[in-house]
């Protein structure tokens, strides 16, 4: 019988008792248990042998890299989903570290992490370089290439990314409609049937961006009684087969048009969602002449990457009246200062970039990171991911 009480390696015997007998997590470890002929896992020094050669067999162990104390969850659940596999390190190490330290990893998961030229060269042992989710603005994707690094993103209709954050969209325009901070405020003074809210029944929403998350966005919109207009810039202006790409239904949107419509259709809105995926033909799409286009008192939202808006721009819209309110769950900076000027706008509603972030599509892209350690570990093909270069 193999003994796994020895308290120096307790919590590491914990995990050992799943590995020591049947069903196996994998064939190599079955392998290791059945050809074991130690009685006890600890050789003279107290060291676990079976452990480490359960990790070793013979292959070094893959490494993988969460940067950042930023978007914890992704580290917790990745960790959580291969706890049993003990060959795949998860680590989460704070920015300042990363660049000493990046040379040691398999695998970078960036989350919130710019990684540019210099620290990519010091990754002389990376493989793959990941977005939890699809944004990866914030990699140089040029240099990654240079180095032999292949770059992906988790596509969003897999997970549920897509339908989460079209789900934060619809919150963030119900709680600028209703006024929620003034809701809140109400609440704090006891004061009953005040303010005055609005209905998202009847409006008209323009849809700034038609990828995965206006696709879901659409699709959820639909029951609320609205007119939904959309762009993308490979659409022709009012194409009748736009619709029926991705899948989606003809009735998702009842106007549609390619990037060159985006004034026409901001003119026509009274709430702008702004869904596009950030570059460098989309970065401040939405500036001073974007903003001036819309109907005065218009709503403007942003769920997607707070370059796409004109800080300035933004401002001067609160501050002249002309924005009846924005919502966003991504800033400039971030984390976002909470004295920024913008914040003294009570119409201004700004969540901590967690549009995404729900038990769902992030269990399912933990689970999306876990499958591709393995696969690279086993040196098999890389799947459930979609390559940037």
């Amino acid at each position: 019988m193999i003994k796994t009480e020895n308290p120096k390696y307790k919590s590491r015997s914990s995990n050992l008792a799943l590995y020591l007998r049947p069903p196996y997590p994998c064939p190599w470890v079955k392998s290791v248990c059945q050809t074991a002929t130690a009685v006890s896992i600890y050789d003279n020094k107290y060291e676990p042998v079976l452990y480490r050669n359960m990790c070793d067999n013979g292959k070094a162990n893959t490494h993988v890299l969460f940067c950042g104390p930023h978007f914890p969850a992704s580290h917790n659940y990745t960790k959580e989903y291969l706890h049993n596999y003990l060959f795949i390190q998860v680590d989460h190490l704070p920015f300042e570290s990363i660049p000493d330290l990046i040379g040691n990893y398999d695998i970078c998961v960036v989350n919130s992490m710019r990684l540019n030229s210099d620290v990519i060269a010091r990754a002389s042992r990376m493989k793959l370089i990941m977005q939890y989710g699809v944004g990866l603005e914030g990699v140089d994707i040029t240099a990654a290439t240079n180095h032999g690094i292949k770059v992906a993103r988790i596509p969003g209709k897999v997970t549920g990314n897509a339908a989460s954050c079209a789900e934060m969209a619809i919150y963030i325009m119900l709680g600028l409609l209703r006024k929620q901070d003034e809701m809140q405020c109400s609440v704090r003074l006891k004061k009953l049937g005040d303010p005055v809210g609005d209905t998202l029944f009847g409006k008209t929403v323009f849809i700034l961006g038609y990828g995965n998350i206006g696709i879901e966005l659409a699709k959820r919109l639909r029951p609320f009684g609205v007119k939904i207009l959309a762009t993308k810039r490979n659409w022709a202006s009012n194409d009748p087969k736009a619709t029926l790409e991705n899948g989606t239904h003809e009735d998702s949107v009842d106007e549609k048009g390619s990037h060159e419509d985006i004034y026409e259709f901001a003119k026509k809105s009274d709430i702008v969602v702004c869904c596009l995926t950030m570059n460098s033909q989309t970065v401040g799409t939405v500036n001073e002449n974007f903003i001036s286009s819309m109907r005065k008192g218009g709503l403007l939202v942003n769920i997607a990457r707070g370059g796409l808006l004109d800080y300035k721009a933004v401002y001067e819209g609160l501050e002249s009246g002309h924005l009846g309110g924005v919502g966003m769950d991504v800033a400039w900076m971030e984390p976002f200062d909470p004295n920024d000027p913008i914040l003294k706008f009570p119409n201004v509603l700004l969540t901590p970039h967690v549009a995404g972030v729900t038990e769902s599509s992030y269990r399912s892209m933990a689970k999306v990171v876990g499958d591709v350690a393995l696969q690279l570990h086993s040196g098999k093909p890389l799947t459930g991911i979609e390559y940037a270069n």
